[in-house]
């Protein structure tokens, strides 16, 4: 089975981040937000809870308006892996 999908998506995070009319560059400049987190945002790869604890502080937003979780796929049941 391949889990090299990531599940965790942040197109939302880009959406509010408009929506707020907050910039990439506001968050490096104005919020001392990393670039390479926002680099590892836009590969949709993994990020602290503290970052997005972070994120959703500073977009006065709920975690669901930074992240979806999005099922690629199945884990097999306990019956499946007895197969």
């Amino acid at each position: 089975m391949d889990f090299a999908e990531n599940m965790i998506k942040y197109e939302r995070f880009w959406k509010t981040l408009k929506e707020k009319g907050i910039s990439q560059y506001n968050l490096v400049t104005d919020y001392n937000i990393s670039k390479s987190l926002l680099q590892r945002i836009r590969n949709n790869e993994g990020i602290s809870t503290h970052s997005l604890d972070m994120l959703c502080t500073i977009l006065d937003c709920k975690i669901e308006d930074i992240i979806e979780f999005v099922k690629d796929h199945e884990f097999p049941s306990e019956n499946q892996k007895d197969e």
